[in-house]
């Protein structure tokens, strides 16, 4: 290559650079990256990967959770692992919690259940009226045929697994059982989430008579653990470094009850001419899943309506 064409070349490159090109800007995957440079530039980013404290003990619906065995205090470990980092759905969460779990709370202690079991029904939906891929619905993921079998109205036009207080019943009521037919409500959590028949096999299969030794499928004995992770987070808050003001919590919503006795043709219009907002009525009454009601005789229902 001769003088000028040398000369050329150079003369390109110092154009380029004079025209703003930043040559000089280095992928940061490129050898000689220097990270300060990048810190440099994004001075708030902080995404701290630790792994959250475990208590020393820790004990769920007054069992104490064997923490000793390498397996158990993993299985806790990777729970709230997954619940500290899943940031988006633990906020959810907590912020529904203030609006739904005080009804939750007052009809486990009228049903003589233990208050941890509130999270089971966190665990299972995260206090949405979401319907699995087996078609199990509602806060406490009922199946059809469970519901049934534990009082819930289940037709084209009422589903009660919807029904958030006729639900909590039905729950505690299924977990009481579960409780008698197995010995411990850690069982009887885990039955819940498996079912009995499931439970009564592997238990007779591998003759164990505790949750923390039983060998079970991933969902179930995952599930317990799941419950107690969410049950740390919840209690411990601070610890867990979730920042929440007392105002961004959601606060349940003021509603008063009306009976009704008579069947409603078109709700929308029952709305119109009661004044009531037929979206709230929706939103307060998620059971109600059509958009009329047959009410048979000497039969009557409940339903919530927004107070403004």
């Amino acid at each position: 290559m001769n003088l000028i064409a040398k000369f050329k070349i150079i003369t390109i490159i110092v154009g380029l650079l004079l025209c703003g090109l930043n040559i000089s800007a280095t992928p940061i995957i490129a050898s000689g990256y220097d990270p300060s440079q990048f810190h440099e530039f994004h001075p708030s980013y902080d995404n701290r990967i630790t792994t959250p404290p475990l208590p020393d003990s820790i004990s769920f619906c007054g069992e104490t959770v064997p923490l000793h065995f390498y397996w158990v205090k993993e299985g806790l470990e990777k729970e709230l692992i997954i619940q500290c980092y899943q940031h988006s759905r633990t906020l959810l969460t907590l912020k529904r919690s203030t609006r739904f779990l005080p009804a939750i709370e007052k009809i486990l202690q009228e049903e003589n259940v233990p208050n941890d079991l509130k999270y089971l029904c966190i665990a299972e939906s995260n206090l949405e009226n979401v319907v699995s891929s087996a078609k199990a619905a509602g806060f406490w993921q009922f199946m059809e045929a469970t519901g049934k079998k534990y009082g819930l109205e289940i037709n084209d036009q009422i589903d009660e697994r919807y029904h958030l207080e006729k639900a909590t019943r039905a729950a505690c009521t299924y977990l009481k059982k579960l409780k008698e037919q197995f010995g411990s409500w850690t069982l009887a959590a885990a039955a819940y989430n498996m079912g009995e028949t499931g439970m009564k096999k592997n238990m007779d299969e591998q003759q164990i008579d505790n949750y923390w030794n039983l060998f079970l499928n991933e969902e179930t004995s995952r599930y317990v653990y799941r419950c107690m992770a969410y049950k740390l987070i919840f209690e411990n808050q601070e610890l867990y470094h979730i920042s929440i003001s007392p105002d961004e919590f959601y606060k349940p919503i003021n509603y008063e009850e009306i009976n009704i006795e008579n069947s409603i043709d078109d709700w929308r219009s029952y709305c119109i001419e009661n004044n009531i907002l037929y979206r709230q009525l929706k939103e307060l009454n998620p059971w109600l899943r059509s958009t009329k009601l047959n009410v048979p005789p000497n039969k009557k229902y409940t339903i919530k309506v927004g107070v403004k």
